[in-house]
């Protein structure tokens, strides 16, 4: 009950005004002992998805679910669970980690291309359709190899079962998917021994002195995904020296001696600017800037402005 409680203070952080934690507080301590006696009976269920589509940055359906019971759920699962899963990844992972968002892969990233004979060149690739491809049955054996609690595991299996792939929207979705890719990133830097890797959710950046070893090891890439885990590398994988194009990365683009704002959030800026956005609106955007060398660009667009 201490953990109900506690997963219910955190999952409504944000959201005291959403209808559905109002009509929970309604009936919150009895709402959370018949949960206790759903999760103790194993008599639990995911709810029912409500679904929408999200056009930006690219089409995604995002699937939804009731604060009361689900979120609550969700919540109290990860108090226990965040820190074993965290633990089992590598220094490489990035996304929906505690202190290792978009900056923390910016540092490591712009720090590893000072050695540019080492980091000459790049492979960029992602999985297509990552969270849909996800397999059920894969994702299970996986939380097996780290989880032995029966009770945890039946509750996990019950909320994995309950849509396809795993819903993009779920607060479990991104510790599912993250650690999906646990062993493969393990078997990216111990068994192949590469050096300088970096993934954010499913894009991925290798770096590497040699062209040739790039594609040898987005052949083992494709192999071990398409072998271990069901899933599938995109067609439009690119191998290609840095300082040519430079990395589109984590809404950056990197060079080995500079890095620049994305070209899609320059736009967006520029276009926040002259619908005359007020400061707090163009705050985010001076956020990404600070970390890019774009000094020239904010004195465009400033004058601009004026």
């Amino acid at each position: 009950m201490d953990n109900l409680r506690l997963a219910d203070q955190i999952a409504r952080k944000g959201k005291r005004n959403q209808r559905s934690v109002q009509l929970h507080d309604l009936n919150q301590e009895t709402n959370l002992f018949q949960l206790h006696e759903m999760l103790l009976n194993k008599t639990f269920r995911t709810s029912e998805y409500s679904t929408f589509t999200v056009r930006e940055p690219k089409e995604r359906l995002v699937y939804c679910l009731p604060y009361f019971p689900d979120r609550i759920v969700h919540h109290a699962i990860m108090n226990i669970l965040e820190p074993i899963l965290v633990a089992s990844l590598t220094r490489d992972t990035y996304s929906c980690i505690k202190g290792r968002g978009v900056y923390a892969c910016f540092r490591s990233l712009k720090k590893a291309l000072v050695y540019q004979p080492a980091t000459e060149f790049c492979l960029k690739l992602d999985i297509r359709k990552f969270y849909p491809s996800i397999d059920h049955e894969t994702l299970k054996q996986i939380l097996r190899r780290k989880i032995k609690d029966a009770d945890l595991l039946w509750l996990l299996d019950e909320i994995i079962d309950s849509a396809p792939g795993v819903p993009i929207g779920n607060y479990l979705s991104q510790y599912f998917a993250n650690f999906y890719l646990c062993y493969f990133d393990h078997w990216i830097k111990e068994e192949l021994g590469i050096k300088y890797y970096f993934r954010y959710a499913d894009d991925i950046v290798i770096l590497s002195g040699s062209k040739e070893h790039l594609h040898q090891i987005r052949a083992q890439i494709s192999e071990y995904l398409e072998a271990k885990l069901s899933l599938h590398v995109k067609s439009n994988y690119q191998v290609f020296p840095v300082s040519a194009r430079g990395i589109d990365f984590v809404g950056y683009k990197f060079y080995h001696t500079h890095v620049l704002l994305r070209k899609s959030i320059k736009k967006s800026f520029a276009r926040a600017i002259s619908r005359g956005k007020n400061r707090q609106s163009l705050a985010s955007y001076g956020g990404w800037a600070q970390h890019a060398n774009c000094r020239n660009l904010l004195k465009k667009l400033m004058h601009e402005k004026v």
